[in-house]
């Protein structure tokens, strides 16, 4: 029978180190097959070439699968989305929600939701699922009811993300998810030396979110970077 003395058993200790496996970075190819892994079907892809022409940037394939999930994980029976676009991204929504769910979209453009529509009758969306509001989202958002929702997606103006945490944090049920797009401002986000206003406002807004005693936060690098927070129960909710 072997046994060690236990001043080997001291030296072992101190200098043993964790071996910390060297994390491999994601290549283009990578990223582009998960973003493509959940197919968009062809009311989808119509809705991106009305995008195009009208010069909307929509959300990717990558953070629409990712919107439904959390729109399927919650059994979202009501959420809000900031931007509506030509639809990509509520289409995702809706697909993920209940049956009965109702969507509120608001964007500054009308034109933009009348090719939404378009889009959500091609899909065979029953019209009451899904209610359109033109105007800012910060002169909307205060008319709508507290503690209502299940989920804010936010995709508008990216100067106003602050005011848009704010707004959802009294909009969204305990339990609820509020996610914001571009969270990683085309790679502007981590880099400390770009500055510019968007960048410093969406950098800010993370530490925000990552910070807050009512939120439980994660950072998903899907798209161009997508900004997930659950509204924690609290003893008073």
């Amino acid at each position: 029978m072997s046994y060690r003395r236990p001043d080997a058993l001291r030296r072992s200790a101190r200098t043993w180190r964790p071996t910390i496996a060297a994390l491999t970075p994601i290549t283009s190819q990578s990223w582009t097959y998960a973003e493509e892994f959940v197919a968009e079907d062809e009311v989808l892809a119509a809705a991106r070439g009305r995008a195009e022409e009208v010069g909307v940037v929509p959300v990717g394939s990558g953070v629409g699968a990712t919107l439904r999930f959390l729109a399927a994980c919650t059994e979202a029976r009501a959420v809000v989305e900031i931007g509506t676009g030509t639809g990509i991204s509520g289409l995702w929504l809706l697909r993920g929600m209940r049956a009965d769910g109702v969507l509120t979209s608001v964007d500054t453009e009308a034109e933009h939701q009348r090719l939404a529509k378009q889009g959500f009758a091609e899909a065979g969306i029953p019209a009451n699922r899904v209610r359109l509001i033109a105007g800012a989202a910060l002169d909307v958002l205060p008319r709508l009811t507290d503690g209502h929702y299940d989920l804010v997606f936010c995709d508008g103006d990216k100067r106003e993300y602050a005011d848009y945490l704010t707004e959802a944090l009294r909009l969204l049920r305990p339990g609820g998810l509020v996610a914001f797009d571009n969270a990683l401002w085309h790679d502007r986000v981590a880099d400390p030396a770009q500055r510019d206003e968007e960048t410093v406002t969406i950098r800010e807004l993370g530490r925000l979110v990552r910070d807050h005693d009512d939120l439980l936060p994660v950072l998903l690098p899907v798209g161009d970077g997508l900004l997930v927070a659950k509204k924690v129960w609290t003893p008073e909710g």
